[in-house]
């Protein structure tokens, strides 16, 4: 791939798990009446296929430094009860606004550390929540290696858990030490091969290029002893260095992160080392082996992306519970409470602790389903010959061979399959009328 063109599109950009993005939000138009009304009204418009649930587990027992995740930093693990008991309330309030427990397709448990909370406590959770049926839904959770033990996987597993991801972010010890997030190879080998014994049928690897500190010898290290390890997929993520966001990222200097030519040759070296070992790129950021049910759904045209990323299954609905947790509705979305005291003081009230959202009007929902197409299936099909406006944002992208456009349709090329954040960029109406004054999105490379 052309340093060129990687340096031409490295710009500030949305990563799109939603339109309009966060920062466009209307806010203001908002309300949690109008939120009950859309979620009720697309619930018995889509019961009868279940929704998705992601629970935010916000514990760590140290700071990741690099991390852009809503945390709360603690060694004190009497936390988890009583945060466990407003998860469990919030999703009996769920239940009685819809008037039923809905039907569950998928469920995971994301963070913060899902791991810092001891198995049996894990387990209150998930049996207050899944009655039964588990094994029916596709449960997933992440885990930290250092933290993630057999008794984690064998309890989760027996709730019907059988996806697990692993954040490894680098394997290099000089990274380590400067995002503060420790595990070996040896750990990670160990509890991959446990999590296979025990019967999960997918195990996934969070890698990160750019972080600060990383060479290219390094990575090469580190993602050929991924190789060996066979994960069925693989996260490559950019780093995101957000400072005015995540205060922990000053623990470093600008000096520390490769910049530029760096960056761009430590995404290429991965993506080279990763696809050469038999992964198949999927969208953006995420390669599987062709034996995994996301490269086979891809292959499909039946990918889907929600807030929890990319999935082979397929919902209207995806509640999320918990501290700052996303919800979408198809025609609306709601975020709670930042911060957990904010959040449990809510809940206990019994009131729901959403406190902000957006309402989609319909050129919000034409938009939202072209850039979901573009993001899963790599092309978007117009009923009508293409806006003169998108067409005209989408020439230097059809110059430089990252799109290819017909009379109403739109193909990501194999190229562009690399900058799929700015072939979106084009499609965002709200992103164009207002371009931000202020950093709010990280860059694309």
């Amino acid at each position: 791939m052309e340093t060129a063109l990687l340096k031409k599109y490295n710009v500030a950009a949305p990563r799109y798990t939603s339109y309009p993005t966060v920062p466009y939000w209307e806010n203001e138009n908002f309300n949690q009446e109008k939120w009950f009304k859309s979620l009720t009204l697309a619930y018995h418009q889509s019961k009868a296929e279940g929704i998705s649930l992601y629970i935010h587990l916000p514990f760590c027992e140290s700071l990741c430094t690099y991390c852009g995740c809503n945390t709360r930093i603690t060694k004190n693990h009497a936390v988890e009860s009583p945060y466990i008991t407003s998860v469990i309330k919030e999703w009996e309030m769920y239940c009685t606004l819809l008037g039923e427990r809905p039907k569950i397709k998928e469920l995971h448990l994301g963070g913060g550390t899902p791991t810092f909370f001891s198995p049996e406590n894990l387990q209150s959770l998930i049996s207050a929540i899944v009655k039964e049926g588990a094994d029916e839904i596709e449960c997933s959770f992440e885990g930290h290696p250092a933290n993630t033990t057999l008794n984690h996987l064998q309890t989760l597993y027996q709730l019907g858990f059988k996806r697990v991801s692993l954040g490894i972010q680098d394997f290099d010890q000089k990274v380590q030490h400067l995002i503060n997030r420790f595990q070996t190879p040896m750990q990670v080998a160990t509890l991959t091969d446990q999590a296979r014994d025990i019967g999960y049928h997918s195990v996934n690897f969070d890698l990160i290029y750019g972080l600060p500190g990383q060479t290219p010898e390094g990575l090469a290290k580190t993602i050929a002893a991924v190789i060996q390890m066979e994960p069925d997929r693989i996260a490559f993520y950019s780093y995101a260095h957000v400072p005015w966001l995540k205060p922990g990222q000053r623990y470093y200097t600008e000096k520390d992160i490769p910049q530029g030519d760096e960056k761009f040759a430590l995404y290429q070296l991965g993506r080279t080392l990763l696809m050469e070992a038999g992964y198949q790129e999927i969208g953006m950021d995420h390669f599987a082996l062709k034996t995994d049910s996301l490269y086979q759904v891809s292959e499909k045209g039946q990918l889907h992306r929600n807030f929890m990323g990319y999935t082979h299954q397929h919902t209207q609905i995806l509640l999320g519970l918990g501290v700052s947790s996303i919800s979408d509705c198809g025609g609306a979305f709601a975020q709670n409470a930042k911060t957990v005291e904010g959040y449990s003081q809510q809940i206990a009230n019994g009131s729901f602790a959403i406190e902000k959202g957006h309402i989609l009007n319909a050129d919000d929902r034409v938009i939202s389903q072209h850039i979901l197409n573009l993001m899963c299936k790599n092309a978007t099909q117009f009923d009508h010959e293409i806006p003169a406006v998108i067409k005209e944002r989408l020439q230097p992208l059809l110059k430089d061979q990252l799109v290819e456009l017909g009379d109403q349709e739109v193909v990501v090329s194999a190229l562009g399959k690399s900058f799929l954040r700015n072939i979106c960029m084009a499609f965002d109406d709200r992103l164009w009328q207002k371009q931000p004054t202020t950093c709010l999105f990280s860059t694309t490379v």
